[in-house]
């Protein structure tokens, strides 16, 4: 008895299918449950830059990163931005540069580099020129103009 290979190939398809259709929905809830990174790019009526970094399911609220040393032209703006969407990187922030983002499962990882500073989001802690920092609700962080270059990062040139 001869077995036809279109009942076979029928029913690999159909139970990929199911599979795909009980497992998709779960692992997207799971890389999407927690949020995207929420920032707030403010300009001072002074034209001091600085940004407002949110993350409410890590209860992470009203970490301030502010750049005394620079004024900017435009003043009294502020536009937020939500990190959920990958994109080609780097791409033009307003200030500053996105040079990294891994949005694979939310919130990721996010770096900017923004005034010869780089500034790291990650779920256990915020990097500033590669030194952590705890994500204190309320904290204030002041990164005032570099007074030597950056090192290269290793690989770079």
């Amino acid at each position: 008895m001869k077995e036809k290979p279109l009942k076979h190939f029928v029913l690999a398809f159909l139970l990929a299918l199911a599979c795909y259709a009980i497992f998709y929905p779960a692992i997207e809830h799971r890389r999407n449950r927690q949020g995207p990174w929420e920032v707030t790019f403010n300009v001072s009526a002074e034209g001091m830059p600085g940004i407002l970094i949110q993350q409410s399911k890590l209860a992470i609220s009203n970490i301030q990163v502010t750049f005394p040393d620079q004024v900017l032209a435009q003043t009294n703006t502020s536009r937020t931005l939500f990190f959920e969407e990958p994109k080609p990187v780097p791409y033009d922030l307003p200030f500053g540069k996105c040079v990294f983002m891994d949005t694979t499962f939310l919130p990721g990882t996010v770096t900017f580099d923004m005034f010869g500073h780089e500034i790291e989001l990650l779920p256990r802690a915020l990097i500033v020129d590669r030194q952590d920092h705890p994500w204190l609700p309320d904290s204030n962080i002041q990164l005032h103009a570099a007074t030597e270059p950056k090192m290269p990062k290793p690989g770079g040139r």
